[in-house]
């Protein structure tokens, strides 16, 4: 279902489970596997996550979810799995490293959820992308309503999630769902050198503007309390110091 590779401080993670990467029960346990494995690894500063099939992700697996439909207790099931998810999601999105999505093609529902729960999201101009489960009666639970709203704002979020609207890459761009669109034929060049871009930049620093930057999405809380604890010990961090100290001697970055 995965390909998981680690060079040049970047670890990439290939979804390939055909035909679209369905977000099934073993799929998501998979991903939740490897992402505990990397944790425990040192050797890597930015996740890229992509796809090596058509679709980047185009959500749950139907086979799956027509079983639990059907099932007496799926309710319940369905709650059990909707929170492995938002397990999976949480733990990306909590990760120390950069993380990246790169959407070549469909991302829909769960797949959008998941770019949602990545730092960064790099499109290709023919991509799509939404949360479409309100056509049936259900909402994007996986997290959808709450980053997307987070992201973009209350009246985008409704917009794109109460119509049910698919966007493509382009048009997520203008909106501020994605940061970059390219054609697809562009797109994996771009996205290889964004991540090796950021996996250049210091480990310390990257960990703290992250943590920062994610205290002013808060409710109620600012950041600045973090900003100046961040500031206070990276001060004390050798490869900052050492940064500094070049720049200061002259040197450019």
């Amino acid at each position: 279902m995965f390909t998981v590779n680690v060079f040049d401080q970047v670890a990439t993670i290939v979804m390939r489970s055909p035909p679209v990467n369905a977000l099934s029960e073993a799929w998501v346990a998979d991903f939740l596997r490897i992402i505990d494995e990397l944790a425990e690894r040192q050797d890597w500063k930015v996740l890229h996550v992509r796809s090596d099939e058509k679709a980047f992700c185009a959500g749950a697996d139907l086979k799956e979810m027509r079983a639990r439909f059907d099932a007496s207790d799926g309710p319940n099931r369905t709650y059990a799995y909707v929170a492995t998810i938002q397990r999976l999601f949480a733990r990306i999105e909590t990760l120390p490293q950069v993380t990246l999505a790169e959407i070549g093609g469909a991302a829909l529902g769960g797949g959008f959820e998941l770019a949602l729960a990545c730092d960064l999201r790099i499109a290709a101009a023919e991509a799509k992308v939404g949360l479409p489960e309100v056509k049936l009666g259900l909402i994007p639970g996986a997290g959808g309503t709450q980053r997307l709203t987070w992201l973009v704002g209350r009246g985008l979020a409704n917009r794109m999630i109460l119509t049910a609207e698919t966007v493509d890459g382009m048009t997520a761009e203008r909106l501020g769902i994605v940061q970059w669109c390219y054609a697809k034929s562009e797109l994996a060049p771009r996205a290889a050198d964004i991540a090796r871009r950021i996996a250049a930049l210091p480990r310390a620093a990257l960990a703290a503007a992250k943590l920062c930057v994610a205290a002013a999405g808060e409710p109620g809380r600012g950041g600045f309390a973090d900003e100046l604890e961040a500031t206070y010990r990276l001060q004390t961090d050798p490869e900052t110091r050492q940064r500094v100290r070049a720049f200061l001697d002259g040197a450019r970055f």
